[in-house]
């Protein structure tokens, strides 16, 4: 028999890229609120386009809480509500 030379070539960068996707998803799935600033962030939106488009929407606005000045939204409920406004385009 002859030995075996096995060569594996490891892209530094696509693992690093993965890891932080696959990490992105598992903490989205922890998310309970989201402000504003975190939707902006989760749908590639300005916040001013997301205040003016999306949340006057019935809708989305039956996701939000507000506590004083603050406004937090229900994670699951305000990404399923706003993909119906979205769809609506």
């Amino acid at each position: 028999m002859l030995p075996a030379n096995i060569e594996v070539n490891l892209d530094k960068q696509a693992i690093r890229q993965y890891i932080e996707k696959r990490l992105d998803e598992e903490v989205r799935e922890v998310f309970f609120l989201i402000d504003l600033k975190k939707m902006s962030e989760l749908l590639c939106m300005s916040e001013r386009h997301i205040t003016e488009e999306l949340l006057h929407d019935p809708r989305v606005r039956a996701c939000e809480v507000r506590k004083n000045r603050k406004r937090w939204w229900f994670y699951k409920p305000v990404l399923e509500a706003i993909e119906s406004v979205v769809s609506e385009w």
